[in-house]
């Protein structure tokens, strides 16, 4: 029912800046979110955002660096990420939760995008 698409990921120096983006088809009114699965790790939590109120969580490693947007005319979510460290690097998946509950227990996923930030 909703399809998800990530974009902007690239290899990039510790200390540089990166904007991911996340096209979505229809309408979101739920939480999406953003994780990411670094090599022989599970998948974590990066941050969040409520669509219809713009309330937004992180992933303590995250915060203060990140920052996460949406933009409901381009049915688009964005992931800001600032001081980026070797730590960073990691597949980034966007999703939209199926059931309103923060957990993501039941959501639509992407297929990914790459982020790699040279040590």
């Amino acid at each position: 029912q909703v399809q998800l698409a990530e974009s902007g990921g690239g290899l990039v120096q510790a200390g540089d800046s990166l904007t991911l983006s996340c096209k979505f088809s229809g309408r979101s009114s739920s939480n999406m979110g953003w994780f990411r699965q670094a090599p022989g790790k599970e998948r974590g939590f990066v941050a969040r955002i409520s669509w219809s109120s713009g309330w937004t969580s992180y992933a303590d490693s995250v915060k203060g660096r990140f920052s996460i947007s949406r933009d409901s005319a381009k049915s688009s979510m964005y992931l800001r990420m600032n001081n980026l460290s070797h730590e960073d690097t990691a597949v980034y998946y966007c999703a939209a939760e199926i059931r309103q509950t923060g957990t993501f227990e039941a959501a639509y996923w992407g297929q990914g995008t790459q982020v790699t930030v040279a040590s």
